[in-house]
């Protein structure tokens, strides 16, 4: 059987990841302090540590590893906003413990989190891998990560890939963030008779990907030799208003509930959209429309967490 890493493994890629990985019959361990990862959500067949990535000790927890997926970060815009340099202590500091690990323990691979957020500052759509303009404390820390596996693959021979998500959506979305993703945040709302909150006017624009496409590209991270020291988009190369989301989900629960329009948040970009032009060029293409992803979504809400 082949052997996994999954850092971050209580949060919502991290988990449904995990799911992928034990149904292609990996032996998975999985790493979470819990401080966003939810253990509940840690599938049944993972070895699971309670650990913090900026701790030494999980070095010996890599050895027989092949490959590592390091998603654990301190990942809430505002959170990071609030507290830099504990955001830099755990998306820095934390990875290189995590990248000295796989060095160390000799790991085939390690495929990490950045995210689309390094795009922010960017006037460019869609976004290509080259564009990146990070404004906000999160994205510059997710940028250092990318600086830090150039270095791991150019100087010491690590090979990484980096993955630049962008708006992930589906089953076990972290709905309890200072602010909560909007698919969860509105799905929660409407189905608990409430009022959901849209910050700002509802225009702005996101690139929505369903989680079953990215964990389609985590498996051809480790069968195809072409993401090898390459930093990829992944998302649906189409983007969506807020309000076009919420008048979406309130459709298909057949609500006549209107949001609230709360204050804007200044540090978010009006529009992210992917060029995935090359991920395309090694085989890869988003299969899961909104429609569908959002009735999985909704199902999922409706049965684990209403």
């Amino acid at each position: 059987m082949k052997t996994a890493i999954i850092t971050g493994v209580a949060g919502f890629i991290g988990s449904n990841l995990a799911d992928l990985l034990i149904k292609n019959n990996f032996d998975v361990v999985g790493i979470d302090n819990l401080s966003y990862g939810v253990s509940e959500q840690i599938p049944k067949g993972v070895v699971f540590h309670q650990e913090d990535i900026r701790d030494k000790k999980i070095h010996n927890l890599f050895s027989e590893v092949e490959y590592v997926f390091h998603l654990a970060a301190k990942n809430s815009i505002i959170d990071c906003e609030n507290d830099p340099i504990e955001t830099s202590d755990i998306n820095v500091n934390g990875t290189i413990n995590v990248f000295n690990a796989a060095l160390k323990k000799n790991v085939k691979k390690v495929i990490y989190a950045e995210s689309s957020a390094v795009y922010e500052g960017s006037k460019n759509l869609p976004s290509k891998e080259s564009d990146v303009s990070p404004n906000s404390v999160y994205a510059k820390s997710k940028m250092a990560t990318n600086r830090i596996a150039n270095k791991y693959s150019q100087s010491k021979g690590l090979v990484t890939t980096g993955l630049r998500y962008f708006n992930v959506y589906g089953p076990k979305q972290d709905y309890r963030r200072t602010i909560p993703p909007v698919f969860s945040a509105f799905i929660i709302n409407l189905l608990k008779g409430k009022e959901p909150t849209i910050f700002g006017d509802g225009s702005k624009k996101r690139d929505f990907i369903y989680v079953d496409d990215v964990n389609d590209f985590h498996l051809m991270c480790i069968e195809n030799s072409d993401t090898n020291n390459e930093v990829f988009n992944i998302g649906s190369g189409k983007s969506y208003s807020i309000k076009c989301i919420y008048e979406e989900i309130k459709k298909i629960l057949q609500s006549d509930i209107n949001p609230i329009f709360g204050k804007n948040l200044d540090f978010e970009a009006q529009e992210n959209l992917a060029s995935i032009d090359k991920a395309n060029s090694i085989g890869w293409t988003p299969t899961i429309d909104l429609n569908t992803g959002l009735k999985r979504s909704i199902d999922y809400i409706k049965e684990n967490v209403i």
